[in-house]
């Protein structure tokens, strides 16, 4: 718990913790229930459906991702890809929120020290209701390289975007400090707003940052953000007030330096065509959900690409 102009506040690991505990015991009383009444299988079946139940409630939010709109020239995801999508979001998701996050947020120190002098950084910024435990499986790759990066914390997790522009600014400081060269950012979701948002606070040039890839960024706003009331969320509503202000902040100088990833079979920000900002460039990803962008060996690969062609 941290305590935030008077008030106390919970860090989105500890939320998490929470809600796996909730989960647990819910399919504990289940399974007990279940069992009384129908046997060990019934018992398995209810505990199963206590903790994991909420994946029957997506799966039909994917098939209808074909009945939106789509950038220009994308084909319609067929029902195959979405049911893909659907199970590997699923993992995905399981993987994040059931353990990386919750139990490993400070498991995969920064790396940007002295050693790191003249070798291009990435700062990696998470989306809602998520942690720098996101990212395990990119430190260890960046790790692998040999190359120097930063990961952050955005919280309170339920403030304004806005509230985010100084933990970026000290966290790009440091990379160019450190490496003397602007480094490379990659965002997932909300994060690539918070970036958008920290330039705009601090009046920063478009080459403080080498090159922005934000996976699944809803840059132009989601519909799914009408199911919460946070200050966050609200701004990230499809046409909100809050990013057409953002928008008309911005110069086509500054859209160029991103590349936009996005998914036709993204079930949070939806349609997918509200992921892409005019004169970026892009990346389709097939298949895959919005949470499942950060672990496409695609995307990585491409990061680190563009990381050792510098």
């Amino acid at each position: 718990m941290k305590r935030r102009k008077g008030r106390l506040t919970m860090s989105n690991a500890r939320q998490q913790q929470l809600m796996l505990a909730v989960r647990l015991l819910l399919g504990l009383l289940l399974g007990a229930w279940g069992g009384q009444h129908w046997g060990p299988p019934g018992g398995l079946l209810m505990a199963w459906t206590g903790v994991f139940g909420w994946t029957l409630l997506v799966l039909p939010v994917f098939l209808l991702l074909r009945r939106l709109p789509r950038p220009e020239g994308q084909p319609q995801p067929s029902v195959a890809q979405c049911l893909r999508a659907a199970g590997r979001e699923w993992w995905a998701y399981e993987k994040v929120f059931s353990w990386q996050q919750p139990f490993g947020e400070k498991r995969s120190p920064d790396r940007c020290d002295a050693s790191h002098a003249g070798c291009r950084g990435v700062l990696l910024l998470h989306g809602f209701r998520c942690n720098r435990g996101l990212w395990q499986h990119w430190e260890r790759r960046l790790d692998a390289q040999g190359l120097p990066h930063v990961s952050l914390s955005l919280e309170p997790p339920f403030a304004s975007i806005d509230a985010y522009a100084e933990q970026i600014e000290l966290a790009i400081r440091r990379l160019e400090e450190v490496t003397g060269l602007p480094p490379v950012v990659v965002a997932h979701s909300m994060g690539g707003l918070a970036l958008r948002a920290w330039r705009r606070a601090v009046g920063a040039a478009p080459g403080r940052v080498h090159h922005v890839i934000t996976l699944g960024t809803p840059h132009a706003g989601t519909l799914m953000a009408q199911l919460s009331g946070a200050p966050n969320a609200r701004q990230m509503r499809a046409r909100s007030s809050w990013l057409q202000t953002l928008a008309e902040s911005e110069s086509a100088d500054w859209w160029r330096r991103f590349t936009c990833v996005y998914s036709c079979c993204d079930q949070v920000v939806c349609p997918s065509v509200l992921a892409v900002l005019p004169e970026a460039q892009t990346l389709v990803v097939p298949a895959s959900g919005h949470l499942q962008l950060v672990f496409e060996p695609m995307v990585l690969d491409a990061v680190l690409r563009r990381l050792t062609a510098d």
